[in-house]
């Protein structure tokens, strides 16, 4: 197969790159490098910035209703491409195809979620708020975005996050996607020219952390939105906040579920599989640690060792595979390294998924289900982020004791609670840090409609992505107030006292 030399995406066409390096987009499933994305020039991140820019006064002044149209084409685009996009994403990612398909299904729930923006810009109006006098509260488009994205959700998180609210409330944005996983996002981006959005609205360029630095400091770009690592995320936050830029950086997790003894035993197993390894565990909401009562801790690990060995690794496109590869070579290494280090902790390892064989596929980035029993709170194994198919069990003696535990922890995007009993449904709800919660419910992600909104050191900002909180960061509010005068007020030449108190 001949290998593809990618372009960038500005003001409406592809481009070829100065640039001198390119980076290898992978085949996960075959280790093969399948394209090749350039490492964009500063000028050539510049270039997009100004192209937005340049979009930015005519995009905004089009018509509120106008816009949601376009994004309603596009929504009907993801339908009709959507296997097209679904084997894309599987190929360069490694989901399989049934969370390649989701993924691509989410940034059309985020569509759907900008096609209401009429509605969701709407502002506040209250007549008379003292004698004669009006006050409007309008919501504005404020300029250039740039978004910032990962490799782990090449569809949703750019075009499903980011993009459409974005867009659709009036700015135009830059999009910095992966390299590792650039293709989604600039198929997707020729859906959105199709539909008819205005060239340079939308503009897509791969490049380093130091072509990126410029956004935070470009005095064009309004705000940031970010998803990946805590450590860039505080460091976005800190230098485009300082350059007065809007940020809201989504980053890391170690998500916990704590399984009451009262849990439906192979009931829950199967939930926790389920979170701990789809997407072969390369998500922030996936669920790498359970804490479980003492007294159904061997019963429910037997239980997870079970279900776990029934997955099939696969290539990502064989449509009976259910745990593809993940991303590259670095990756795998970096993951084996960690399984290594929960051993020399003295973590139990119940099930060893390094040296797993797909047949035909010897060269995929391959790792089957991993399970660590009996980790401990001073296991680092069970505290930072592997982003893999690795499953650590905490074993504790009670719902407080756990509870505990799992607010230890310094991040907090989500947490969820297996059980039958009300009252303690009720207590985790109310007591956990998790920004969003599972009752029963591997992966609490909600719909788009609502935010997702992670806490502590798994988010840095004020308003969240998705729901109303996005439409918030991507506006701004101005207020209007008014006074109008009769012909006897005209007469009159007393100047006005108010000073706007009521």
């Amino acid at each position: 197969m001949s290998i593809e030399k990618l372009r960038y995406f500005v003001n409406g066409e592809y481009k070829e790159s100065k640039t001198e390096e390119y980076y290898d987009v992978y085949d996960p499933s075959t280790g093969a490098v399948e394209a090749l994305a350039p490492c964009c020039t500063k000028d050539e991140v510049e270039e997009a910035i100004e192209s937005a820019k340049k979009a930015y006064p005519a995009w905004s002044n089009t018509p509120v209703i106008k816009r949601s149209q376009i994004l309603y084409k596009v929504r009907q685009l993801i339908e009709e491409n959507l296997e097209e996009l679904t084997l894309l994403l599987s190929r360069e990612n490694g989901k399989v195809l049934e969370e390649a398909r989701g993924d691509v299904l989410k940034a059309k729930e985020g569509t759907e979620v900008a096609c209401q923006i009429p509605s969701q810009m709407m502002g506040e109006a209250l007549m008379n708020v003292a004698t004669g006098i009006d006050t409007v509260l309008y919501r504005e488009s404020l300029g250039v975005f740039a978004g910032i994205v990962p490799f782990n959700f090449p569809a949703m998180i750019p075009m499903g996050w980011m993009a459409p609210v974005c867009i659709a409330s009036g700015n135009t944005m830059v999009l910095k996607v992966a390299s590792m996983t650039p293709r989604t996002a600039l198929r997707m981006a020729e859906l959105y020219k199709e539909a008819g959005l205005p060239d340079g609205v939308l503009n897509i360029i791969t490049c380093s952390r130091n072509e990126a630095e410029i956004f935070l400091h470009h005095e064009d770009v309004k705000g940031i939105t970010f998803v990946g690592s805590t450590l860039v995320g505080k460091h976005i936050y800190k230098t485009a906040a300082a350059n007065g830029k809007r940020v809201q950086a989504l980053c890391e997790a170690k998500n916990h579920a704590l399984v009451l003894a009262d849990a439906p035993i192979d009931r829950s197993a199967a939930g926790i599989i389920n979170a701990a390894f789809g997407c072969a565990g390369e998500r922030c909401m996936a669920l790498p640690v359970v804490v479980v009562e003492e007294a159904i801790a061997d019963e429910l690990v037997e239980s997870l060792v079970r279900i776990a060995k029934e997955l099939k690794v696969g290539a990502a496109y064989e449509n009976d595979s259910t745990l593809g590869p993940v991303v590259t070579a670095k990756h795998k290494e970096s993951v084996i390294k960690w399984i290594e280090k929960g051993i020399d902790e003295g973590a139990k390892l119940v099930l060893d998924g390094r040296d797993v064989k797909v047949a035909g596929y010897e060269n995929g980035f391959y790792l089957a289900p991993t399970i660590f029993d009996n980790v401990t709170e001073d296991m680092t194994v069970g505290d930072i982020e592997i982003f893999g198919p690795v499953l650590c069990i905490k074993r504790v003696k009670n719902f407080e004791e756990g509870l505990e535990i799992m607010n230890n922890s310094p991040f907090a995007n989500g947490s969820v609670i297996y059980t039958q009993s009300g009252y303690y449904a009720r207590e985790f709800t109310k007591r956990t840090h998790g920004g969003m919660v599972g009752v029963n419910v591997g992966i609490p992600v909600p719909v788009g409609f609502f935010p997702f909104s992670g806490h502590k050191n798994s988010f840095f900002g004020d308003l969240h992505c998705l729901g109303k909180d996005s439409v918030r960061f991507f506006t701004e509010s101005k207020c209007v107030t008014t006074r109008w005068f009769d012909e006897e007020e005209k007469k009159n030449t007393v100047v006005s006292t108010w000073d706007g108190t009521i």
